[in-house]
Order: C-alpha cells, then structure tokens, then sequence
C-alpha cells in the first residue's frame, strides 16, 4: 500500500504519537510549539488530501489490521468526516501559528511542552471520533480529546480558569456517561458496536422501548457535549477564561464535533429505525434551537466581556446548526454541514482579532478596548468583516448558511415561515452585538487612566491569519462550491440510501 492508502489511519496516529514526545521536550524556546504546529500542519496536508478523494471517489473505508468489519475495527471517512478532519487540524494549524505569542504571554514557559502535549492529544481524539466506525471507540476519543481539554482551560493566565474547567469536567462527564448508557442498550439489542452493521441488525428491534431509550441517552449526551440551548452555561466561561490560543481552537471545532455525532446517530441508527423519531427531533429540539440562538443572542448583546460574548453567539450559531438537523429533510441537513464549515471560519477569524486585541491591551473586557480601531487598524478591520459574516450578510460565509436554512425552514409552511422571521431576528441581535464593539473601537476614547502609549498593531503571523481567515469567509460567500458539494453528497446518502 502507497503512502497515501495510510492517511485515513496516519490522520490520527501522527498527532497521538508526537503527543507524548512533545511532554518529554524541555519547555524552553519555541521547540515545543514548533514540533506542535508542524504536526498539526501535516495532519491539516492529510486532511485536505483525504477531503479532494472522497469528492472524486466516494466514501473512503480501512479495515485495521485487514481485520475485517464487524469483527475488527473500521474506519469510515465519507463527505462529513472529511470537511470535519478539515475543520479540526485546520483550526488547531491556525490557533498554533497565530497563537504563539499569545501563549506565551498567557501560559507560563514551565509548562509549554505539556499544554501543547494535551492540545495534540484533544486534537486526536476529536479527528478519531470522526473517522472511527465504532459506536465505542467515539467514546474513547471523546474522553482522550475531553481530559486533554479539560487541562487547557485550567491552564488560563486566571484563577478563574480552574472554576470554569471544573465546570466543563462536570457537564463534559455527564454527556460521556449518557452517550455511554446509550451505546450500551445498543449493543444490548443488536450485538454489535459496529455503526454500520448496528443499522442494519436494528431494522430487527426497531420501535422498541431500550432501543427509544438509547436514542434519548445518546442526544442527551452529546447535547450537553455540544452545548446545546439550555446546557451551555459551561461554554462562555470556557471561553473566557482559557488562553487565548486554546479559544480559537475550540471556537472553531470542538462542539460541532459532538454535533457531527448526534447527527450521524440520528440519521444511520435513530430515524430509520424509529417511527416516531422524526416527529421527537421537531418536537423537542426545535424549541431548544430556538432558544439557543435568540436567548445566546440576546445574552451576547449585554456581555461586556468579548471572549464570553462570542461565546453566546456560538451558542446561537450552534442553535442553527441543530435546527438544521432537526428539520429531518435533505435541505435541512445540506444546510447544517454548510453550517459547520463557515461557522468554523467566521469564530476562528473573529478569536484570532481578538487574540491580537488580548495580547496589546492585556484584557478583553470591552470597555477598555476603547480606541483599538485607531491603535490596530487590520486587526480591528478583520474582525469586523468577520463579524459582517457571522450576521449573515451578502458575498459572506455567513450568508450562504443561512440562506440555505432558511429554504430548509421554508418547507415546513407557516411554522417555516415563523422560524424565518425568529432567525432574522437573531441576525438583526447580532447587528447589535457586533456593532456595541465597532462603537468602543472607533468611537469611544480610551477610559480615564488608560494609557495607549506603547500599543501597536498585532504580530505579523497573526495578522496573516487573521486576513487568510478574513479573505477566506468572503471567498466562500462568493464560490461555497466545497462545503456544499461535500454536504450534498453526504445528505444523498441519508436520504438516498447511497452510503
């Protein structure tokens, strides 16, 4: 076999090998997050690879050990895992090269080696359960990305950063113990933990009690993992209180990748399986998406500090990404995945500004950025035209999204029409939002005792990427050819029965 037969496994097993050498690396000078960022570059390499065949050939499979599936484990890399390899090692790549001096501000020198050590291995575990075919395996790297995660927060440059882990240890825990219930009656009924072959022995046991219950553990789980409306309150405070590098990685990745799970189980085990499953997601996930995305907007609009406050608008933009599930339609689920790929440009570009803003001013509290527009015009600059994409307007990423779920609403009738008018209203919070932070960076003066002097433009490398990120949210406004050839192609296969 070529080398490049290997990636579906090398995806994964490069960063999980370098993980532990990295934690034997003195902490001194840049080694550390130099051997980091090039693995995580690498793996990005092997990502796109991976994406570019399954567009032309299909779904990618690989049998470890040519052990043969159910008996061994296997690996499925179709149109979803691919633009979510692509989402995770390219969002830990950007995080790492505009992040350095960041880190090295927020994170002292001494532990360096071991903070990067655990970010290759949350890394891991959030590239495995995307490619893995094991209902148990998800959990394994669900713990392995969860565990190193839980460290990176603690590490903030605040106490309160061991709170706010604390709290994501919590809730992280409980989502893995209900995902875990629910894999477990599973494979009570069918025997197997093989995802594939479990939708098909479950045509055996469908509508059943343990097989109901199961479906309900497993969402419940990976809800609270994807903090979904009302389970979020530990997402802002994560946010907020992580460094500044580590933000920009889970903004952009982490919780669409329980979303990718609770999408997956629904479409291949829960709605072919269930009758009355379709009519559950309307009837409860709806309402919850619904009030993700006007109560986290609403929330955002009052926040004064701007990590926390993008925090809240994850928890909105996370709310259409699982109205769009919920839909149980092609369009719906077409405009989901459309979803997780510009929304993962639009936070990583605006974490990226305000990592820059972070690492001149000291502080991202949103007053005491008065007058950063003057002090760093690109940065301010490209976070602004992040934040045009994430409301939503024309020739963005953001608008593509949500043009797309708004044809997926608009089938359901008058309660898409309804649902139209509310996702039009959580823009127009957005307006809000983003704007309060225009105000203070252009118009407001510095607060008494402030001192400017000294303030300059971000680093180069951040500003790259930031502007990379920036170009890149406009270029997919214009030609999104990409992310929706790989959601059509994976929406064909639930609803077509091609996979």
């Amino acid at each position: 076999m070529t080398l490049t037969e290997q990636f579906p496994v090398l995806v994964v097993v490069l960063p999980l090998f370098v993980a532990p050498l990295l934690a034997l690396l003195a902490s001194r000078g840049n080694l550390p997050w130099l051997v980091a960022t090039v693995t995580s570059a690498l793996t990005f390499a092997m990502a796109i690879a991976l994406a570019a065949q399954v567009m032309q050939t299909g779904v990618i499979y690989y049998e470890l050990g040519n052990w043969p599936v159910p008996f061994g484990i296997g690996l499925t890399i179709g149109p979803l895992s691919a633009m979510m390899l692509m989402i995770i090692s390219g969002a830990s790549t950007v995080a790492l090269v505009a992040g350095r001096e960041s880190m090295n501000a927020e994170v002292g020198k001494a532990h360096q080696a071991l903070l990067y050590s655990c970010w290759l291995l949350a890394m891991t575990g959030l590239l495995g359960i995307t490619v893995t075919g094991d209902a148990f395996n998800i959990f394994v790297f669900m713990e392995i990305s969860s565990l190193a995660s839980y460290v990176m927060v603690a590490n903030g440059p605040k106490r309160q950063a061991l709170t706010a882990s604390f709290k994501y240890l919590v809730t992280g825990t409980l989502g893995a113990t209900f995902y875990l219930i629910g894999v477990g009656y599973l494979y009570m009924m069918t025997g197997t933990l093989n995802i594939a072959d479990m939708a098909v022995r479950l045509a055996d046991v469908s509508d059943t009690l343990p097989v109901m219950i199961a479906g309900g553990f497993v969402i419940l789980g990976v809800a609270l993992k994807a903090a979904l409306f009302p389970m979020h309150a530990w997402m802002p405070n994560a946010y907020q209180r992580a460094p500044t590098p580590v933000a920009i990685f889970f903004a952009a990745c982490a919780t669409k990748v329980a979303l990718f799970v609770m999408l997956r189980f629904q479409y291949e085990l829960l709605l072919p399986n269930l009758g009355p499953q379709a009519a559950f997601l309307s009837s409860w996930l709806i309402p919850l998406c619904v009030g993700g995305f006007l109560v986290g907007s609403a929330v955002a609009m009052f926040e004064r500090d701007l990590k926390r406050m993008l925090g809240y608008s994850s928890v909105a933009q996370l709310g259409y990404i699982v109205l769009g599930i919920s839909l149980a339609n092609s369009a719906g689920v077409t405009a989901a995945m459309i979803h997780f790929f510009n929304h993962a440009l639009i936070k990583a570009a605006l974490f990226v500004a305000v990592a820059g803003m972070v690492l001149r001013f000291g502080s991202s509290n949103i007053e005491q950025l008065a007058g950063v527009g003057k002090r760093m015009p690109w940065t301010t600059l490209g976070f602004v035209l992040a934040g045009v994409s994430l409301i939503g307007v024309p020739l963005t990423a953001g608008f593509i999204s949500k043009w797309y779920l708004i044809q997926a609403v608009l089938e359901l009738g008058g309660l898409g029409i309804l649902l139209t008018i509310l996702i039009l209203v959580s823009s127009l919070m957005a307006v809000v939002y983003i704007w309060k932070v225009v105000e203070v960076a252009y118009f407001k003066e510095p607060i008494d005792g402030q001192s400017m002097v000294g303030v300059r433009e971000t680093p180069m490398p951040l500003l790259v990427v930031l502007w990379v990120l920036v170009l890149a949210n406009i270029w997919f406004g214009i030609d999104p050819s990409i992310p929706i050839t790989l959601a059509e192609q994976e929406a064909a296969g639930f609803f077509g029965g091609t996979r």
